[in-house]
């Protein structure tokens, strides 16, 4: 059995590189192609995600539900946004007593003119259209009232879940974990693309726990990696230097 861990943000390739980097919880469609390369059985999906990128949800949706084997969706958290999108494509989706699923429409930030505000805008429901295909194909529902339901943001609980096509059941099992998304994205396009010129810097410098100066019996706390690149980040490397 393959398990595939559907958990933290939902990012395209590139965005992910930033992600790990920082030791942030993300998956994309290269990972989840990764796994599934190697698969030749049954698979799980572990789901427990806020969700994110609609299309990069698509991707993973897309790879999961053409796998030839079958395919088992265990939410243990939450399942929200585009994270409820990807676990469709399970042929059996269980949900933990204890775990909600939410659908929303897709949401953007624009800017420009009347004509720029009116593409966005049926960009926008055409995502949304994609976006109920998948819960159509799981659930049976009407198409309008899956809509209406996304636009009123509808929040389900396990079982409510169930009664409406969304989840098949409701697991017990021993073995559980107790912008299409519910929260503003972690790191903007903008972020990612300042952190990523700043990646090779931080490759680049010599962690303080590799240092020959250090000693165990002194007194001053040593930074974490994790620490030492957010310092580089935010431009406190810089500050010190006197740059």
């Amino acid at each position: 059995m393959t398990k595939i861990p559907i958990k933290g943000e939902i990012v395209d390739n590139d965005t992910a590189t930033v992600y790990d980097w920082l030791g942030y919880d993300a998956v994309s469609p290269k990972k989840v192609e990764t796994i599934l390369s190697d698969s030749t059985g049954e698979i799980e999906l572990d789901v427990a995600s806020g969700g994110g990128d609609v299309f990069a949800a698509s991707e993973i949706y897309t790879m999961i539900k053409n796998y030839p084997g079958k395919v088992t969706v265990n939410i243990q958290g939450l399942a929200a946004s585009a994270a409820s999108v990807i676990s469709m494509a399970g042929d059996v989706i269980n949900m933990s007593p204890t775990a909600q699923m939410m659908i929303h429409k897709a949401w953007t930030v624009t800017m420009g003119n009347s004509d720029d505000l009116e593409h966005d805008s049926k960009m926008m429901n055409s995502t949304d259209q994609s976006i109920v295909n998948a819960y159509e194909a799981k659930t049976g529902l009407n198409r309008d009232e899956i809509l209406k339901m996304m636009a009123d943001e509808t929040w389900m609980t396990a079982q409510e879940a169930v009664d409406k096509g969304f989840a098949d059941a409701i697991s017990t099992g021993s073995n559980e974990q107790v912008m299409n998304a519910t929260t503003k994205p972690l790191l903007s396009k903008q972020a990612v693309n300042k952190i990523k010129n700043l990646m090779a810097k931080a490759c680049q410098a010599k962690p303080y726990d590799e240092m020959e100066t250090f000693h165990q019996d002194s007194k001053e706390s040593v930074p974490s990696l994790k620490d030492q690149k957010l310092a580089i980040l935010f431009g406190k490397d810089d500050e010190n230097n006197g740059n």
